[in-house]
């Protein structure tokens, strides 16, 4: 497959002839609009319909999903995910398991149909929907709830159908740092010899002792050591409440990388990669300021609609544009082809386990293909 970056005066058709491929492929593998308009600096994915014999590493996809995905969506994105984690499952003070609102065993069919793993996420999410640490505080401190959440954890995996669980707590106290591994590796002791897996997540660090609140409670050592696998969260660098700048910045996903591959064994790392961008609206004001979440597919029609090129930053790796509408000034950060071939690249380089994407609730059909094109996927 080849990358191609619009330039002006070029079309569907022409670009199509310059490779020598259908206009139908092109417009498949990136989600064209019709009248398939283009902006000039957007990337296209162009297939080659020669079959080539390159050997391609193995890599472990996965991918996080809400119980209200598309069936659609769902169903097409499979085929490329060795795991699928179902966002999520929460608990309380008494280590009471709480499973979603909405019913997971529909996706936890379609995932076996596909031969994909299904995945229980567990969250301290508070009654407020947001991370809550003083849950991950009782539940690594009191062995009592400790031992009743993971004794419901164990039944509902059996249950329900589930290959393993997903530990995704944010936001732990230093104080919790090591009760908080114990937790984890207490949970790989009871799942393990039953033959479900576990996985951690872990705030994107570049140090051991990286200060905020985010860092503090996660030890990527012994974390490492008590999981059976991590994921590092490399995303989120921009964020909804922060200034505009690319969510996944090749120089900073590198620099923790770096810092995990010392700490952790590389055979146990899943580099995490954003299936979104943002568009915020200029000036950014602290604490005022509210980014809006977008699809990589619905950034580039926002370019286009509003007649602006794309640019590409060479040092974060990401695409990005300016435009004004009704008088304000807005700056989109996104994912392209080129900035997930970075990321691709990245995995390649320090031989990791595999990805992990937040979140595939839209499809980006072109990252899949991309990906296809680089590793054999493992199923």
């Amino acid at each position: 497959m080849q990358i191609h970056v619009v330039e002006s005066g070029e079309s569907v058709d022409s670009i199509a002839v310059r490779y020598r491929v259908p206009s139908a492929t092109i417009i498949y593998a990136n989600q064209l609009v019709y009248p398939y308009r283009l902006t000039i600096g957007q990337a296209l994915l162009i297939q080659d319909d020669t079959q080539q014999n390159i050997e391609k590493p193995l890599l472990i996809t996965n991918g996080y999903a809400y119980p209200f995905i598309s069936p659609w969506v769902l169903e097409e994105t499979l085929p490329y995910l060795s795991e699928l984690s179902i966002f999520s499952y929460g608990f309380n003070t008494e280590g009471e398991l709480i499973p979603p609102i909405l019913d997971d065993t529909w996706m936890i069919a379609a995932a076996w149909g596909n031969r994909t793993k299904p995945i229980l996420t567990l969250t301290p999410f508070g009654s407020d929907g947001q991370f809550n640490n003083y849950l991950v505080s009782v539940v690594s401190n009191n062995m009592e709830a400790q031992q009743n959440l993971i004794a419901q954890l164990l039944a509902t995996v059996r249950e329900k159908g589930y290959a393993g669980v997903d530990i995704d707590f944010e936001f732990i106290l230093a104080a919790d740092r090591e009760a908080f591994a114990e937790f984890v590796s207490n949970v790989t002791s009871a799942m393990n010899p039953e033959g479900y897996q576990v996985s951690v997540a872990l705030a994107p660090k570049t140090s051991a002792n990286q200060p905020g609140l985010l860092y503090e409670g996660k030890d990527y050592a012994l974390l490492g050591a008590a999981a059976n696998h991590v994921l590092l969260m490399t995303y989120e660098w921009g964020y909804t409440f922060g200034p505009a700048m690319a969510v996944a910045p090749i120089n900073k996903v590198r620099e923790v990388v770096e810092y995990a591959v010392t700490e952790i064994p590389v055979e146990k790392i899943n580099l995490g990669i954003p299936n979104y961008g943002y568009d915020w609206t200029l000036p950014y004001e602290r604490g005022v300021s509210m980014a809006r979440t977008i699809g990589n597919i619905e950034a580039v029609q926002i370019a286009i609609a509003n007649g602006v090129p794309i640019q590409f930053d060479e040092t974060a790796m990401s695409p990005f544009f300016n435009y004004t509408q009704n008088g304000v000034l807005h700056e989109v950060w996104f994912e392209d082809v080129r900035s997930l071939q970075a990321k691709f690249d990245l995995v390649k380089e320090f031989g990791l386990r595999g990805v992990g994407y937040w979140q595939i609730m839209q499809l980006f059909r072109a990252n899949w293909l991309l990906l296809a094109d680089n590793f054999q996927i493992v199923k």
